[in-house]
């Protein structure tokens, strides 16, 4: 029996991420994980920092978003993020870094600081951080 299918994209304010088939998408909203199938109802939903597992008929991806909209219609998917990678291609050396000045500032409480940018490039570093961290989790088993 042939599995149901919705195409998904996933786009960024630069370019196109992914476009195919699925089986599933999974991504965190602000008031939880979601899994999505075909034939959904309609969504329209914020998504918070974090990853997006798209499986497809032959293997699951992994993507980071930095947030942004999913909006589901019965056969078509769209994730519109303002950042969106494949969870492969994140550089880990560079959110390590990102996590540490974000947590310096923080820690500096400098009169000149903008405490809800440090938070939200924190906040934005760890996300990343943990969709590296699932990835090889996922590699290991």
């Amino acid at each position: 029996m042939k599995a149901l299918t919705m195409h998904v994209d996933i786009v960024s304010a630069e370019k196109e991420i992914f476009s195919g088939l699925a089986e599933m998408l999974v991504a965190n909203l602000v008031n939880g994980e979601v899994g999505i199938l075909p034939r959904h109802t309609p969504l329209l939903a914020r998504m918070k920092p974090g990853e997006v597992r798209v499986k497809t008929p032959t293997e699951e991806l992994s993507f980071y978003v930095s947030g942004g909209l999913l909006e589901v219609q019965p056969h078509v998917v769209t994730v519109l993020a303002d950042t969106a990678l494949r969870a492969r291609d994140i550089d880990e050396a560079a959110a390590l870094k990102a996590k540490e000045r974000a947590e310096e500032a923080l820690r500096n409480r400098q009169v000149d600081i903008d405490y809800a940018k440090a938070q939200a490039e924190l906040a934005e570093a760890i996300a990343q951080l943990r969709a590296i961290q699932k990835l090889r989790e996922r590699a290991h088993k």
